[in-house]
C-alpha cells in the first residue's frame, strides 16, 4: 500500500490523511490519531485502512476507512492516560459494534454513539466501514461527564429529531475538512459542541423537574462560569456564593467528572481567547485587550498560561492564522 501522505496546512490545523503500509503501521496512526488502543484484524495481509483527520482548536475530527478489524481500550491502557475524551461516531457506511459500560450498540449508516475513552470499550467491524469520530476534551461539554456517562454505547438514530440533525452537520464536516481551517474552522467546532450538547439534553429528556439536583447543579455551575469567564474575580468562592454551597461542595462537584473548577475556568478561558485571537472582528486588538476579554488582567501570566497549553505564545498563534 502507499506510504503515508500527509496533505501541508496550517500549524495546529493541519489536514493530514494517512494510508497504512501494514497493520502494525495501522495501530500506531489509530493511536497517534485518537488515544492508545489495542488493535486486531484476521486478516493481517489483506488489511486496508485510512485516515482524514484535522485538528480544529481542542476537537480532533477524523474519517476512517477501514476493512475488517477491531480495537479496544484496556484498564492498562485507560491507567496511563493524562487526558479524558469523549468521542462521537457517525457511521458512514458499512456497520459498527460499540461496546461500553455492558452496554452494545450496532450502528448503521446514519447513526450516532458517543463513549468516554476513560472506560474501557471495543469498537468492531466485521467488514468494511467508513466512519466519523469526534473527539473532545469531557469538559468541553456544558454537562457533568458522569451524566453524559449514561449515554455510553446507546445508539441515536440519525435520520430524525436532534441526532439526524447533528449527523447531518458531522456528515458536512467530513465532506470540507480541506477547509476547516482559521476562525470559520473555530466557529463550526464550537457550534458542532454546543449541537452534541443539545442532543445530549434531550436524548437524556433532561429539564429541571426530571434532574437530580446534584446534576442540576453541576449543570448550572457550568453555564454560570461560562456565562462569567470574562470577570478577572471569577474564583471558587465567588461561584459557591452565587449558588449558595460551600467551596467544599463545589470542589466535589468537579472533581466527579475528573477535572477542577480553576481547571475548567482557565481551559473556557484559553479556548476563547484563542478563538478571538484568529477572529478577524478582533484583528485590531492587542493581545493584552484579548487576554483581558477572557478575564486575564495579566498580559504576561496570559502568554505563559497560553504558551504552557498550545506550545506557542499568543502572538505567534494569531500570526499563523
Amino acid at each position: 500500500m502507499p506510504a503515508t501522505v500527509r496533505a501541508a496546512a496550517p500549524a495546529g490545523q493541519r489536514l493530514t490523511t494517512d494510508t497504512a503500509a501494514s497493520f502494525d503501521h495501522w495501530k500506531h496512526l489509530v493511536a497517534e490519531s485518537f488515544v492508545p488502543l489495542a488493535a486486531q484484524t484476521s486478516d493481517v495481509d489483506g488489511f486496508r485502512g485510512r485516515l482524514r483527520s484535522r485538528v480544529v482548536d481542542r476537537m480532533s475530527i477524523v474519517e476512517v476507512t477501514a476493512t475488517s478489524h477491531e480495537v479496544h481500550r484496556t484498564p492498562a491502557l485507560i491507567a496511563r492516560a493524562q487526558e479524558r475524551y469523549f468521542k462521537l461516531n457517525l457511521q458512514l457506511e458499512g456497520t459498527g459494534l460499540l461496546i461500553q459500560d455492558n452496554r452494545e450498540a450496532v450502528l448503521r449508516p446514519g447513526d450516532l454513539a458517543i463513549y468516554d475513552t476513560n472506560r474501557p470499550y471495543t469498537l468492531a467491524f466485521e467488514e468494511q466501514a467508513r466512519i466519523m469520530v469526534v473527539m473532545f476534551p469531557c469538559d468541553a461539554l456544558a454537562l457533568p461527564t458522569d451524566y453524559v456517562g449514561q449515554l455510553a454505547a446507546v445508539r441515536m438514530a440519525g435520520d430524525a429529531g436532534l441526532s439526524g440533525i447533528v449527523g447531518q452537520f458531522i456528515r458536512q464536516l467530513a465532506g470540507n475538512l480541506d477547509v476547516l481551517n482559521g476562525p470559520s474552522g473555530s466557529r463550526l467546532a464550537a457550534n458542532a459542541l454546543d449541537l452534541v450538547s443539545t442532543m445530549l439534553h434531550a436524548e437524556m429528556d433532561i429539564s429541571p423537574d426530571r434532574m437530580k439536583p446534584q446534576a442540576l447543579l453541576a449543570v448550572s455551575v457550568r453555564e454560570y462560569i461560562e456565562a462569567n469567564l470574562s470577570d478577572p474575580g471569577l474564583s471558587p468562592a465567588s461561584i459557591a456564593a452565587a449558588h449558595f454551597i460551600s467551596t467544599r461542595h463545589l470542589h466535589n462537584l468537579f472533581h466527579e467528572s475528573g477535572t477542577t473548577v480553576a481547571g475548567f475556568i482557565r481551559s473556557q478561558r484559553l479556548d476563547g481567547a484563542r478563538r478571538d485571537l484568529r477572529d478577524p472582528l478582533h484583528a485590531g486588538l492587542p493581545v493584552g485587550a484579548v487576554a483581558a476579554r477572557w478575564g486575564f488582567l495579566d498580559a504576561a501570566h496570559f502568554s505563559r498560561t497560553f504558551r504552557d497549553a498550545f506550545g506557542v505564545p499568543p502572538s505567534d498563534w494569531r500570526r499563523a492564522g
